[in-house]
């Protein structure tokens, strides 16, 4: 391993791949920010420096990228990217798939949407992006019927039917878990269910699947810095390595049911 890893550190400084600054990576709390921490781990062992930067919020990590405070991040999906890209001008490119997080709807007063009363109270995400998801959910299930056509960016403006009159909440998404028990049905992710303690992560009465797969968490670079080779370098072992495979089952409960690998397809 020592020879291996010797000699990888002489081939990234042939190559240009070695650098004074490390490569940093910016995440949120959480099964993605764990498992890049493992990547992270495997990669200085193997001659490639890299510094994951935390943050606790869904707006500062594509601040700090366009500002080039790091030089990637890892904790958004491609319809949150382009939605953020909008608002704010980002020139931002996906440069490697990640984990696709499988939405769910969790009650803990009712076993099945049958059971949902007249008038039941629903929290659901509050952003634009995830807010759709989560109605989208709510569609399958049966509960609602969206205008034709919203798609993922639909809103609570767009329910054209609701037979039972659910009374909707809006939540910001990482705090659904910890009101889920106050609601008839909440809209989760599975990965803040675990991470809370709260419930069952796998006690879901529906999810979504790999129809959702533009929601799967993207590496995301500058365009302009997307090719620098460490780059690739970090997201090709992110994808070839166990260590990061049993990482991502640990944080979801060891349930194959609650995500994806993305980039197997």
């Amino acid at each position: 391993m020592k020879l291996a890893a010797f000699a990888l550190a002489a081939t990234l400084a042939l190559t240009g791949l070695a650098h004074a600054d490390p490569l940093k990576i910016g995440v949120v709390p959480g099964a993605y920010g764990d498992a890049v921490e493992v990547a992270a781990t495997e990669a200085k062992a193997q001659g490639l420096d890299v510094e994951v930067v935390e943050f606790s919020d869904w707006t500062t990590p594509n601040v700090a990228l366009a500002a080039g405070d790091i030089d990637l991040n890892f904790f958004q999906h491609r319809p949150f990217l382009e939605n953020a890209s909008k608002e704010r001008g980002y020139d931002f490119a996906v440069v490697g798939d990640g984990i696709l997080a499988n939405l769910g709807l969790y009650s803990l007063k009712h076993k099945s949407f049958n059971e949902i009363p007249e008038g039941g109270s629903v929290a659901i995400a509050n952003d634009p992006v995830n807010q759709g998801r989560g109605l989208l959910l709510l569609e399958k299930a049966g509960l609602i019927t969206l205008r034709p056509g919203v798609g993922f960016l639909g809103t609570l403006d767009d329910i054209a039917e609701n037979p039972k009159n659910l009374i909707f909440t809006e939540v910001e998404g990482p705090q659904l878990v910890r009101i889920t028990g106050d609601v008839d049905l909440a809209q989760g992710y599975p990965h803040f269910i675990v991470a809370s303690g709260a419930f069952d992560p796998t006690s879901g009465l529906i999810y979504s699947g790999i129809e959702d797969k533009q929601f799967a968490v993207a590496f995301v670079a500058r365009a302009d810095n997307k090719d620098d080779p460490r780059i690739g370098q970090f997201v090709d072992l992110f994808h070839t390595s166990q260590a990061v495979r049993a990482r991502v089952h640990e944080s979801f409960a060891q349930s194959d049911k609650l995500y994806i690998l993305a980039w197997q397809g």
